[in-house]
């Protein structure tokens, strides 16, 4: 009986680990690494293991650092079930369709100059096809539902409060005459943010696998938060530019929405233009929209009373290439809401070109951008930057608004440990070193736990 570390084991993206019970494998998670395009050549790297020796797979979430490397586990040969939420099956079709999109229009693009220098042709890093054959093979379970994953293995999902679906995972493992509870946290969402129920409790475990995105980080508060961005968008308006956001496909940008909803009147938003510029979140947002039973106290309410979340009578969305287009003659008035999350692709990249050099231009970041992202060199100062082959300069506002992250902190993960009711010993994964490290801290010092930070190939007996 064995657990063993492979992605997000020192880094943020990739998760991706697998448990031995008897002669069985199953891999939690397959996601994509994320960031710099050196990191992102990384996904086109065989696996650390053979893809068709696994059994199955079991899916914390939807987000494609945890989903995203799917298509090329089952091109390498793997044929078995894949569990997940039922939302998040539904969220991944999205995802992957999207990534596939993506992948064959960039390969396009880049073999067109390739042909002109006389190179050879490369292929997509996967297709439609790929992400579809990847998608039939995902079983969807309800939250708290047992699943025989393969003999000696038993799996429940648990709400983690991070997107749509998300879940802490529960592992029943039997070999011989030997019983193991592990608990992999999966994403771990804010205690009290607003559309989904705060993480659940679990109990007590044996052994603990656990993000560390924020770890040393306490985000602003939610009602400093709500403060923050109607300044910023006071601050807009009388300088007569727009707001650009940045935002995840799934999880944020209904987030946002939701906010802005909400603060419709006190933001005089009716003196503006929203719009959510994002195939993928508006796609998703009608999925969010399918599970209302998984929504929190006060999302459900505002459902039952207005019978959409929330109202917004000036939210336009913008699916086609042509309809984005249109944005960009906008000088001002207009709030977009776009992907890709870390400016690393999507229409967010043609928004910036069209506004980051003006000083009137106010860009909020609303989550965790990875490092080597555009995203991350924007929150740490850049004053040029590239897209699509032309330098910029950079003269808009960057504004970190960690308040809307839809990762707890450092102490909502605290939270999240303390209440498993034995003090289990804990391996953290999913966090850059200096994150890790603090989390380590944190849970030594107020939870007396056993803390060790995960590496890629570490095996941890869970029978010793």
């Amino acid at each position: 009986m064995e657990l063993e570390f492979y992605g997000a084991a020192g880094e943020v993206t990739g998760s991706c680990h697998i448990v031995r019970v008897a002669d069985h494998q199953v891999l939690l998670d397959c996601g994509l690494i994320q960031g710099g395009r050196r990191d992102e050549n990384r996904n086109r790297d065989d696996f650390p293991f053979e893809p068709s020796s696994i059994d199955a797979v079991i899916l914390s979430h939807a987000h494609l650092d945890h989903s995203g490397r799917l298509p090329l586990l089952v091109r390498g040969g793997f044929n078995g079930p894949i569990y997940a939420q039922n939302a998040t099956r539904d969220l991944v079709r999205v995802l992957l369709l999207d990534a596939a999109d993506i992948a064959e229009r960039d390969t396009e693009k880049e073999n067109r100059r390739r042909e002109r220098k006389g190179l050879e042709a490369v292929e997509p890093l996967y297709t439609r096809d790929d992400a579809l054959a990847a998608w039939k093979l995902i079983r969807g379970l309800p939250y708290r539902q047992d699943q025989q994953v393969v003999a000696g293995l038993l799996a429940q999902f648990h709400d983690a409060g991070h997107i749509l679906g998300s879940a802490a995972v529960v592992l029943q493992l039997r070999q011989g005459g030997d019983d193991r509870k592990l608990v992999f946290s999966g994403d771990l969402g804010q205690y009290g943010a607003p559309i989904l129920n705060d993480p659940e409790d679990i109990g007590p475990a044996d052994i603990v696998l656990m993000e560390s995105t924020y770890g040393g980080r306490v985000h602003r508060s939610r009602e400093d938060t709500i403060a923050e961005i109607g300044e910023i968008i006071s601050d807009a308006h009388h300088e007569h530019g727009n707001i650009l956001i940045p935002a995840f496909a799934i999880g944020r940008s209904q987030e946002v929405l939701y906010t802005l909803g909400k603060n419709y009147d006190d933001w005089s938003l009716g003196d503006w233009h929203v719009f959510l510029d994002s195939p993928m979140a508006i796609d998703a947002s009608h999925i969010y929209w399918d599970y209302p039973h998984l929504y929190d106290k006060e999302a459900t309410k505002l459902r039952q009373k207005i019978n959409e979340m929330p109202k917004l009578a000036n939210l336009h969305l913008t699916s086609t290439p042509a309809e984005s287009q249109v944005i960009n003659r906008l000088t001002n008035g207009a709030i977009v809401i776009a992907g890709s999350g870390m400016c690393n692709g999507g229409r967010i990249l043609h928004h910036l070109k069209h506004n980051i050099w003006r000083k009137q231009c106010q860009i909020v970041i609303v989550g965790y951008q990875a490092k080597g992202s555009l995203g991350r060199r924007l929150v740490e100062g850049a004053q040029h930057i590239r897209i699509h082959g032309e330098t910029l300069r950079v003269a808009a506002q960057i504004h970190t608004v960690g308040g809307l992250s839809a990762h707890g902190d450092e102490n909502d993960l605290a939270r999240w440990y303390g209440n498993l009711t034995n003090s289990p010993p804990v391996y953290l994964v999913h966090g850059e070193p200096r994150a890790a490290q603090a989390l380590k801290k944190k849970l030594g010092t107020d939870c007396r736990a056993d803390v060790n930070i995960a590496e890629p190939g570490m095996k941890v007996d869970l029978l010793a």
